[in-house]
């Protein structure tokens, strides 16, 4: 199939879409298919270490002649404005709905409005249940996969006990990660904790960790990606995603489970599907329980073995193998006889 792969964020733009496109991507490829990517995130170096071509901020012209090219139009969340070509290239719409179409406050605006409108005439892939109660049209429930050279090494030592792997920026919990922290030191119990990445919170968590007496424990690395991210992984037992925010999925916590990490993890939206039986989660803001999770790992770690027994098995139904079949099975059982959304959506507003 001739695949045309619209994503708005695409690398080098960091997050768990653009990996888990990145990922998609290679997967279809490697598969023989012919892909290309179509992105308005400027590239930092040349893209010719993809196995596929990347359009990055095509004319009007150009997305239009792609859209004539491809048998499959499918987007990493619904795009707006990448979805007039369809008026005069009709192709059957593929969406995969990676979070929730709301304003940062909650509220639904006219843009949330228009996209879920346009769910109702396209083909829509839902990564989590929860996103899935969100979603309106025909849905498929396809979780992320993860990347494959996330894994344990051997012969590294699991001799540091928690780590935070994600933006620092207030959503993520880091902070909430050191209040519990705070109160795992007063119960006397002893660890070690990494907080891997960058964000605009940064400067305020370290002053927290030296407020908290903390600053002896915790080691603040910064960015930390590719090989010696996989191992820092390898060094810690368990990962802790403290997110204030429902979190729609997690791939974050599928890396870390491949390399060996038993998942901590908030309760809401879609994340305890992708930690599995490979971990336990506590209420969404809530630094006391978080605190509990915390220290009966700590004092009882012959229950780490027991979240570590399934993740084999829990990681399989996320290989990118599996996921990339059941999208083109999808795609295949679609992509004939396309209607022409945009015309569709219009004449249901008017």
């Amino acid at each position: 199939m001739k695949i045309l792969i619209y994503s708005s964020l695409f690398y080098p733009s960091v997050g768990g879409m653009e990996t888990v496109v990145l990922t998609l991507a290679h997967e279809f490829a490697r598969r023989g298919h012919q892909v290309k990517v179509v992105t308005y995130s400027p590239a930092s170096a040349p893209d010719d270490h993809f196995p596929f071509p990347v359009i990055r901020q095509p004319s009007r012209n150009a997305l239009l002649d792609l859209t004539r090219w491809c048998e499959v139009y499918y987007q990493a969340c619904i795009s707006l404005k990448g979805l007039w070509p369809l008026l005069y290239a009709p192709r059957t719409l593929f969406v995969t709905h990676h979070t929730w179409y709301r304003r940062i406050d909650g509220t639904v605006g006219w843009q949330d409005r228009l996209k879920l409108l346009v769910c109702r005439f396209s083909q829509n892939i839902a990564i989590s249940q929860a996103i899935a109660a969100h979603i309106p049209g025909k849905l498929r429930i396809i979780p992320n996969p993860y990347r494959a050279e996330f894994r344990k090494i051997e012969g590294v030592a699991r001799t540091k006990d928690f780590i935070f792997l994600g933006r620092l920026v207030s959503d993520k919990g880091a902070d909430l990660l050191l209040e519990a922290l705070r109160q795992v030191k007063e119960r006397g119990l002893p660890f070690r904790c990494t907080i891997t990445g960058e964000g605009p919170e940064k400067e305020n968590l370290q002053k927290l960790a030296r407020q908290y007496q903390l600053a002896d424990l915790i080691t603040f690395t910064g960015t930390v990606t590719g090989e010696a991210l996989i191992r820092l992984l390898n060094e810690h037992q368990v990962m802790v995603v403290p997110s204030r925010w429902k979190e729609p999925f997690g791939v974050v916590a599928l890396e870390a489970i491949a390399c060996g990490c038993v998942v901590v993890g908030s309760s809401g939206g879609g994340l305890p599907e992708a930690i599995g039986p490979c971990g336990v989660t506590f209420r969404n803001g809530d630094a006391g329980e978080l605190a509990d999770r915390l220290s009966g790992l700590l004092t009882q770690p012959e229950t780490l073995a027991q979240y570590r027994a399934p993740a084999a098995a829990h990681l399989s139904k996320h290989s990118a193998r599996n996921i990339g079949e059941d999208y083109l099975q999808l795609f295949a059982q679609h992509v004939s006889n396309p209607k022409n959304l945009v015309q569709r959506v219009a004449h249901s507003i008017f």
